[in-house]
């Protein structure tokens, strides 16, 4: 029983999640920037992750779980191109002249709802490795 490709899996998983745990937090802390370093409203992120297989040399040929040898990646963080809200502020100092600002498109009900999935996500990942290392205990026991 190899339990290496499946932790490894759910490692690759957890390093994922945790990239994307970041970004929503990036987001959140960035709702109401309305300008940033280069004088731009600030644009909501998102992540893009994509299945990865580990080098060939790792897999073994015909064996049935070499799917286990598939992990997840990180390709890209993108910014949200859609529009931000724009507001009535007149006193703002980033009004335009009709008093209006363009607030951020970022909405924190859907940052809760992201941060929450990635969350579980993370969590039943780490899961995975708690059960595998429990096995792996359990298979050392019995050995004894």
């Amino acid at each position: 029983m190899n339990l290496i490709p499946g932790v490894e899996s759910t490692g690759s998983a957890l390093s994922a999640e945790k990239i994307r745990l970041e970004i929503i937090a990036q987001n959140i802390a960035n709702a109401n920037t309305t300008q940033d370093h280069e004088g731009n409203v600030y644009q909501r992120k998102e992540v893009v992750f994509e299945e990865y297989v580990t080098s060939p040399e790792r897999r073994i040929p015909g064996y049935v779980d070499e799917n286990l040898y598939r992990g997840v990646k990180v390709v890209d963080v993108y910014n949200d191109p859609s529009p931000g809200k724009m507001v009535y502020n007149p006193g703002h100092p980033h009004a335009n002249d009709d008093g209006m600002v363009e607030m951020p498109n970022v909405e924190m009900s859907r940052e809760m709802v992201d941060l929450i999935s990635a969350s579980r996500a993370y969590e039943a990942n780490l899961t995975v490795v708690k059960t595998a290392r429990r096995m792996a205990q359990q298979a050392i026991a019995i050995g004894r």
